[in-house]
């Protein structure tokens, strides 16, 4: 399969307003009710995949593979939050994503993220297998 559409400079960008649902205090860190690491790298990980998801044939789709990024700056509940993916790298099925974070007042986070385009349905049956033993 050829995914000569994908290449680098593609950016996309989402907004998610931060719930209580998306705290710390969630996550475990019962004291800190402030934006959550975890449901930033989700909301990364979503940014991500719709950059490049207009791109894919149907029946292929990505996975993450990595992430690499620092969250610099804590978020209270109720305020927007704007996530911004640029793919900076394709080698082959690989993709490399530069990824920014920011709320309404600060920069919140920077990094890298990769993920991988898969033909879901090799990809499953692969899990399927796996998941037989």
């Amino acid at each position: 399969m050829d995914f000569n559409n994908i290449v680098p400079g593609i950016t996309f960008e989402r907004e998610y307003i931060v719930e209580e649902t998306d705290t710390a205090a969630v996550f475990g860190n019962d004291n800190v009710p402030v934006f959550a690491s975890p449901r930033l790298l989700s909301w990364i990980e979503g940014t991500a995949i719709g950059a490049v998801k207009p791109f894919l044939p149907e029946g292929w789709e990505t996975v993450g593979t990595s992430f690499e990024f620092k969250h610099m700056a804590a978020t209270p509940v109720g305020m927007k939050v704007r996530i911004v993916v640029e793919l900076t790298e394709v080698n082959g099925k690989l993709l490399t994503f530069q990824i920014k974070g920011y709320d309404e007042v600060d920069k919140i986070c920077e990094g890298t993220h990769g993920r991988a385009i898969i033909d879901l349905q090799k990809f499953m049956s692969r899990v399927s297998s796996k998941a037989k033993g």
